[in-house]
């Protein structure tokens, strides 16, 4: 099993963390609900109806 030969520096670390944050990782995919049609970020429930992956998740406080 492979190991380090050097210490890496916390500069270093840091880089790669910022560059990796300004990837993909900051911005959610939109997508459409399935149970209503709004859009809505990818792997959240509907703030429109309280939907996630077909069940009902949140009751609607207004019935």
């Amino acid at each position: 099993m492979p190991l380090q030969k050097r210490r890496m520096g916390p500069a270093r670390i840091h880089r790669r963390r910022s560059a990796w944050m300004r990837g993909a990782a900051s911005h959610p995919q939109i997508q459409t609900c399935s149970n209503c049609g709004s859009a809505k970020a990818g792997h959240r429930v509907c703030q429109g109806c309280g939907y996630y992956g077909g069940k009902e998740v949140i009751k609607d406080t207004a019935e």
